[in-house]
Formats: C-alpha cells, sequence, structure tokens
C-alpha cells in the first residue's frame, strides 16, 4: 500500500532528520528517509523550502561539500563559545601556509610545498593537518621515488562551509593583502 504525504510531513521528515545528524546529509541519504523513492529535484525543492522557513531564525540550512546540515547562525556563535570553553585550535604560519598551498595547487607533493614555501615542510605540519582530515594522499606522482601527492578532504571543505573548491576565495586577494601589509 502506498503511502502519501504532504509536502508539510515531507518537509517534518527532512528537518528532524537535518536537527538530529551530527554530521551533512547528502541527497543520497535523506532520500533513503521514505519508503517510496523521491527525485532528486523533489528533495532540492523541499531542501529550498526549509531554508525559506528558517530564514528569520536563529539557525540556517547550509550546502557544504558533503550534503547539507543545520547550524546556528554566525551571529550567535560567540553565544554559543561560551558554553564550550575549549581553546580553539591554534595553527602556526607554516600549517597555514602548507594549508593553502595544498588547496590551491593540488595535489602537490611536499617538493612541491618546499618549493613554492622556500623552506622545508616539518613532519608534524603534515601530520597535523592529516589528523585534522583536511589533507589525505590521494596517489604518487610518477617520477622516482614516487612522492605522496597531497590534496584536500571533504572534511576540509565541511569545516570551512565550502560546497567546493571552487568557493575559496580567489588567491590575489592574499596576494593584494600581503602587498599592503608590507608598507
Amino acid at each position: 500500500m502506498r503511502e502519501q504525504y504532504n509536502i508539510g510531513q515531507l518537509k517534518n521528515v527532512l528537518e528532524v532528520a537535518l536537527l538530529t545528524t551530527s554530521e551533512p546529509l547528502s541527497l543520497d541519504d535523506m532520500a533513503r528517509l521514505f519508503p517510496e523513492r523521491m527525485e532528486r529535484a523533489t528533495l532540492r525543492m523541499l531542501l529550498d523550502e526549509l531554508k525559506q522557513d528558517w530564514h528569520a531564525r536563529t539557525m540556517e540550512l547550509v550546502q557544504v561539500a558533503t550534503g547539507y546540515r543545520f547550524q546556528a547562525r554566525q551571529e550567535y556563535s560567540v553565544f554559543l563559545a561560551r558554553l564550550n570553553p575549549e581553546k580553539q585550535s591554534k595553527y602556526s604560519r607554516a600549517v597555514m601556509e602548507t594549508l593553502a598551498i595544498i588547496a590551491y595547487r593540488q595535489p602537490v607533493t611536499r617538493g612541491d610545498i618546499e618549493e613554492i614555501r622556500g623552506v622545508a615542510v616539518n613532519s608534524n605540519v603534515m601530520r597535523q593537518l592529516l589528523e585534522r582530515d583536511w589533507v589525505d594522499v590521494v596517489g604518487q606522482r610518477e617520477v622516482p621515488g614516487r612522492p605522496s601527492l597531497y590534496a584536500t578532504t571533504k572534511h576540509f571543505l565541511d569545516d570551512l562551509n565550502l560546497r567546493s573548491l571552487a568557493d575559496l576565495p580567489p588567491m590575489e586577494a592574499f596576494i593584494q593583502q600581503d602587498a599592503q601589509l608590507d608598507f
């Protein structure tokens, strides 16, 4: 027997699933919530409606690399930080430079990173990025020694609220900012 749901019920099912999961949900994940086949276009329409429903609320529905999730709006982050006063991870300039090189030039080898930065890459830098699951080994370059190729992960994109690498700010913005700091 085929069950019939109205749009409100479908949105409620999506809403509760998105609010109670700890990870973003893909369209395929959400389609599995329903006993009958759900078209991706229908899911996107329902998600757009949910996004509008939450427009003026404290949470927002966002799409990141691995799917959709609800998150607190930016203006409330200072208040939420008081609940968990854990120190945010501080990353050294070397870690951030290495991550930027990987994000903008991937896939790259350690040698590529060292050539761009002009200094050797400390193994702790790469370990931090690998442990954080922001970077992963995606293969080996077909040259003598077969060095590992590094690229960013979906986790990196999710943590930065990005859908894809195309959402990164243009590299020129950083170059201009650095030039202004040199005065």
